[in-house]
């Protein structure tokens, strides 16, 4: 099921990021610290970031990037609105090709709207 999906996403998200961290050096380790320290409040709050994150994902076309933020969206506080703002300017970025994603975005955030999938996800 969508939750199981989730859930599953994590958990192998996690064991991969601890797979590549214990066999790379400092460049992947300094770019995955990079990473962390680019999605976290600064100017920009760390909610418009996942945004602008879900936003470039999304015109990439990247799908487990686009899970990624929008579990992060959820936990970072986004509504329902600027969650649709946010799909909307991605949309005319990238164009009715990116839809397909858009419609698997609404699918995972009204599983997690729902209560599904509270655990803590980590920065790419």
């Amino acid at each position: 099921m969508a939750h199981d999906k989730i859930e599953i996403f994590r958990k192998e998200r996690e064991r991969l990021n601890d797979l590549v961290l214990a066999n790379s050096g400092t460049t992947v380790k300094r770019y995955f610290n990079l990473d962390w320290q680019a999605y976290s409040d600064g100017a920009l709050p760390a909610k418009t970031k996942e945004l602008l994150g879900l936003v470039a994902s999304l015109v990439l076309r990247c799908d487990d990037c686009i899970l990624y933020h929008v579990i992060r969206c959820r936990e970072e506080g986004i509504t329902d609105q600027e969650l649709e703002e946010c799909l909307a300017v991605g949309l005319v970025v990238g164009g009715s090709i990116t839809i397909p994603h858009i419609r698997q975005v609404w699918n995972n955030w009204e599983n997690l709207r729902q209560g599904k999938n509270k655990s803590e996800s980590n920065h790419e």
